[in-house]
């Protein structure tokens, strides 16, 4: 059996391609954990909490339905169930940004749903913004690296539209796990994120030599989005105000070989 929680450790990347080219990276710290067994998870560490303060904890309010009425397995069940993926009662683990003394942000955490033979047969991309809203992106797993389409529904950024679309390409392996997302748009392709990370366990160990090398690692997170925002404000990025966001909450992807045909065939109609 897997372990309760996990710790992974890795880089983050981004990369703004229009109208002018921008990059840059910085280490992350991540926290994977199997929803069915947060009990479990709380008494890995003394310095790692599931629902209360701690140097590095966890709170269900933070994702999802982010309400004590709807447990995360219901959530994650029901996001899965709306792209025709069934679980069957089998394991489902998150990815995500905890917090670090208190605070923490995450911009993008990533559900796995698994059936009862233990295989991977989904992927939630859960995406938060800055102004406290979130949308999902629903991905159904066939095996080998998924590369999945889905339009553009939700606003992240201040220097982009919400149109267009994004280009999921994840690659899913026990030691490992790269996740590269890009928005591209009829004229190409304007930024692209990605993360690394590889997994280590939960121990008091681990988490010092976390917060030695990364004290900062919860508000560093949102220091680094509003940093490189001034950044490019400063190089001339045009500034949008953000909408109203959308009343569907969840999009479902497409396998890019469909989504590239279906683009082609509107194109032909235009």
């Amino acid at each position: 059996m897997t372990a309760p929680a996990r710790l992974w450790f890795g880089t983050t990347s981004h990369v703004r391609e229009k109208p002018f080219r921008r990059s840059f990276r910085h280490r992350i710290a991540m926290l994977d954990l199997d929803i069915d067994r947060l009990a479990e998870a709380d008494r890995l560490s003394p310095l790692f909490s599931v629902g209360k303060g701690n140097a590095v904890s966890f709170r269900e309010m933070d994702i999802g339905a982010r309400s004590p009425s709807v447990p995360l397995r219901v959530w994650a069940g029901d996001r899965f169930a709306e792209a025709g993926i069934c679980l069957d009662g089998g394991m489902i683990r998150l990815i995500t940004f905890p917090r670090v003394f208190g605070y923490g942000f995450a911009p993008i955490s990533i559900w796995h749903g698994h059936g009862r033979d233990g295989d991977l047969r989904g992927v939630i991309y859960e995406v938060h913004n800055t102004f406290g809203e979130t949308h999902s992106y629903v991905t159904a797993y066939g095996g080998g690296d998924v590369h999945e389409r889905a339009k553009k529904a939700f606003h992240v950024s201040p220097f982009f539209d919400v149109n267009g679309e994004y280009r999921f390409t994840l690659q899913h392996a026990h030691d490992r796990i790269e996740l590269t997302v890009e928005n591209i748009s009829v004229d190409g392709r304007h930024h692209a994120a990605s993360l690394s990370v590889r997994p280590t366990a939960v121990t008091t160990g681990a988490i010092l030599k976390w917060l030695v090398t990364m004290p900062i690692s919860g508000l560093g997170v949102m220091i680094a989005i509003h940093w490189q925002a001034l950044r490019l404000l400063l190089k001339g990025a045009r500034y949008r105000d953000k909408p109203e966001q959308r009343p569907v909450r969840v999009t479902l992807t497409q396998p890019e070989e469909t989504a590239t045909r279906a683009a082609d065939e509107l194109r032909k109609r235009a």
